[in-house]
């Protein structure tokens, strides 16, 4: 080979070479935080998040290859969630998923910058963490749980499948915007149903146990439980006390028919995490989440169940069993 032709592969290879380990370096890992309002031995909100983790999955985000997840499970107390959402912050993440309103606020106030996609938010607009529904305007987007008329139809339906009930004790958390609007909907609503409804606040497991002890011994009482961290947390405790005490009750979850409970009506977490895995990936593949509208439910689940009722006394109309979603026997 001649000297100067020899150059030319050496000059040419020296070009390439570069070019060529750049191509094959991997993409970098990118980090992922999850929030929740749950303690991790709360099995519901776990199968939510193992719902999440499957299906970014399924999108070609996987744990330990393209992604590093880090999960924080601070439960209920306000101070925890403070701290965990502190260290997700501080670990400047991708995205973050936010389970709950509580979670959200918390990180609300420490970043404007980090994406955040929340799940469990009744009325994002009014609590203050969107700007609007089609134009969310910052760096939080997310999954709506529909409007207030869901805990108007709870009612509706817990009057149908109960219809002595005239008394009615609804769970809520007074703090929360959302919980609040939830409550004036079933107020406004009861008169028309002959109900009179007597709210409570509730903080810990031994004070639902007290006001359900309290609240039950006649036949004309029933209870709505609105979805908080701690009635979630404590679904087979509420459950369990309703069936000793006789009380009708309805659940805006699906998890808690399943597990026993009269009736639920609302959207499903389940189903809303596996899209918040599909809001995720577009972020980490350069979506902004002002682009991102909030999504409302496009399907709310209504499930009764037949052995409760049974065990109450009661008889399903047929045409409810027939709008039904779930039919538990």
């Amino acid at each position: 080979m001649r000297r100067r032709d020899f150059n030319k592969v050496v000059v040419g290879s020296a070009v390439t070479w570069p070019l060529a380990a750049r191509a094959q370096q991997p993409e970098r890992m990118r980090r992922l935080g999850i929030v929740t309002a749950y303690a991790e031995s709360d099995a519901t909100p776990r199968s939510w998040i193992a719902a999440l983790v499957q299906d970014l999955r399924e999108l070609g985000w996987s744990d330990g290859d393209n992604i590093q997840i880090e999960y924080r499970w601070p439960g209920a107390d306000v101070g925890h969630i403070n701290s965990a959402a502190a260290e997700l912050v501080g670990l400047k993440p991708d995205v973050i998923v936010a389970i709950g309103p509580l979670t959200v606020t918390a990180l609300q106030r420490m970043t404007s910058t980090i994406p955040i996609v929340f799940q469990g938010i009744a009325d994002p607009v009014g609590s203050g963490i969107v700007a609007s529904l089609a134009r969310p305007g910052g760096n939080i987007t997310g999954f709506a749980l529909g409007e207030f008329a869901v805990s108007g139809k709870m009612l509706e339906l817990l009057k149908r499948i109960a219809p002595r009930v005239r008394h009615v004790g609804v769970f809520y958390n007074p703090v929360q915007v959302p919980q609040v609007g939830r409550l004036a909907t079933i107020e406004a609503l009861a008169p028309s149903l002959d109900v009179q409804v007597a709210a409570y606040s509730v903080s810990s497991a031994d004070q639902i146990a007290s006001i359900i002890d309290s609240f039950a011994g006649s036949a004309d009482r029933g209870m709505i439980v609105l979805p908080l961290p701690l009635t979630i947390a404590n679904l087979d405790l509420i459950i369990g006390l309703m069936a000793h005490h006789q009380l009708p009750a309805a659940y805006e979850f699906p998890d808690f028919a399943r597990h026993g409970g009269l009736v639920s009506y609302g959207a499903d977490p389940l189903a809303q995490n596996r899209q918040v895995a599909s809001y995720v990936d577009r972020i980490l593949k350069g979506a902004a989440p002002a682009d991102l509208p909030v999504q409302q439910p496009t399907k709310f689940t209504f499930a009764v169940n037949l052995k409760t009722a049974k065990a109450l006394g009661l008889t399903v109309p047929q045409g409810l069993l027939a709008g039904a979603d779930e039919v538990i026997e």
